[in-house]
């Protein structure tokens, strides 16, 4: 079994779909082994995001992440890394294909629902970002 981090966004959670969001996770086969509801801050949202801290779209990124609450999550499943980038759909939701989560709750390419990680390693650093092991079951 293989661990990944994910959420969702702030644009999701204050539209109220969240609970859509969770119901596909648990449809598609995920174990959910970590879960919480945050508010981050700016320096929290910089601090998870520093990658991109030199690209033009960080600010915006960072501001809008931590304008509202959202939620982390972590998945468990085979393949879990990959299985969740597909369920998520492409970063533009007017790319995603029909039935990714993208698609259907997704606005534009800054507000998109949702997160996940894209490699083992940046899932653990994400995962270690916001969950102790003793929070994941």
């Amino acid at each position: 079994m293989e661990k990944t981090f994910a959420i969702i966004k702030p644009d999701a959670f204050a539209a109220g779909n969240a609970g859509k969001i969770l119901d596909r996770i648990y449809a598609e086969g995920f174990k959910v082994v970590g879960l919480k509801k945050i508010y981050l801050s700016k320096v929290e949202a910089e601090g998870f995001y520093y990658v991109h801290k030199e690209r033009p779209f960080f600010a915006e990124l960072t501001d809008f992440m931590s304008s509202g609450p959202c939620v982390v999550m972590a998945l468990e499943a085979e393949n879990a890394i990959m299985k969740w980038r597909d369920l998520m759909g492409a970063t533009n939701p007017a790319d995603a294909a029909e039935g990714t989560l993208r698609r259907e709750f997704g606005t534009s390419i800054g507000e998109n629902a949702t997160h996940g990680s894209d490699a083992p390693e940046t899932a653990a650093f994400e995962l270690g970002y916001f969950f102790s092991g003793m929070e994941l079951l």
